[in-house]
């Protein structure tokens, strides 16, 4: 899978801070990838880089193997973003703004602007003017807009902001379904974790201007997973017993601790397996963890949003 949005060691600083501090992040094609961190961590200087909205201090960025600042005109070209709160006159129908900014753009394709309203599913309220358009589809019409021109990736930056839970909802299936149905890579940034977890491939975890992780959230997920944890006198003995069971997922997570991820709720007749068959049992322990508490360990306490 080739690689679409490469930096390396990158970094911006006002003055005497460091608002991106050495940021090395790989989005992959095809991917949606979660921005994730708290307000202030350093996300939207991160993409307004990426977009060559500002210059770094120091390191480079590659979209597209390509230098960003080498070929940013055709690079852009291939890219489309909302960052904060798309503007637009509200004084005129969707189908107006779009037609002012496919101009801008240099769009001539007149299939494109309907095309982009049926995508975000606008296509029946384009006589309706845009100053009565609630929050959500005002978002949806910055994504048309950002369809325009068919751009291979997609930047958002916090696109749920401000939005109730049906426009939340609404906006996930929007961003799956570009995704998926039309290839299109997706860097989506967000402060609150349930808002992006059920979209994402892979994420990275700025904190403080410092990418503290890059991780899939596959890995994520089985990291955090709730488990009973049994303490034995004799894993190798133990592991066998649970090799009969059914269906049944475990580790070895050190000498003498077996990780069970499956048959949650039995750990009473696990624990009577094992001593019927001589291994001592020290400490039973289950798993409360969540990811949300994953989170709030890894950026040192508090919460993400």
């Amino acid at each position: 899978m080739s690689v679409v949005i490469k930096t390396t060691n990158l970094t911006k600083v006002y003055g005497n801070q460091k608002s991106v501090n050495s940021l090395n992040m790989t989005v992959r094609q095809g991917d949606i990838y979660g921005f994730l961190g708290r307000n202030g961590a350093g996300k939207t200087t991160t993409i307004r880089m990426l977009l060559g909205l500002i210059k770094p201090t120091h390191g480079e960025i590659e979209i597209f193997g390509e230098n960003l600042f080498n070929n940013q005109k055709e690079i852009l070209r291939r890219t489309g973003s909302i960052v904060e709160v798309p503007g637009f006159y509200e004084n005129l129908t969707a189908r107006e703004n779009l037609l002012i900014n496919a101009k801008i753009m240099g769009i001539y394709k007149k299939e494109a602007i309907e095309e982009s309203l049926e995508i975000v599913g606008l296509q029946n309220e384009t006589k309706k003017l845009v100053g009565k358009y609630s929050l959500g589809m005002k978002q949806r019409l910055g994504i048309a807009r950002a369809l325009l021109h068919y751009p291979e990736l997609l930047v958002l930056d916090e696109p749920t902001n401000g939005l109730d839970p049906i426009g939340i909802k609404e906006m996930r299936r929007l961003i799956k379904d570009l995704a998926t149905e039309r290839n299109i890579t997706i860097l989506i940034s967000s402060h609150i974790l349930s808002e992006i977890e059920q979209l994402v491939d892979h994420m990275g975890i700025i904190h403080e201007g410092n990418l503290l992780e890059e991780v899939s959230f596959e890995q994520l997920r089985k990291r955090n997973r709730k488990y009973t944890e049994f303490q034995v006198s004799n894993d190798n003995k133990a592991a066998t017993l649970l090799d009969g069971l059914e269906q049944v997922e475990y580790e070895v997570h050190d000498e003498g601790n077996i990780r069970l991820y499956s048959h949650l709720g039995q750990q009473g007749q696990i624990n009577k397996m094992f001593i019927q068959n001589d291994i001592e049992v020290t400490k039973i322990i289950v798993s409360e963890d969540r990811l949300e508490d994953y989170f709030t360990k890894l950026v040192g306490g508090g919460t993400i949003g």
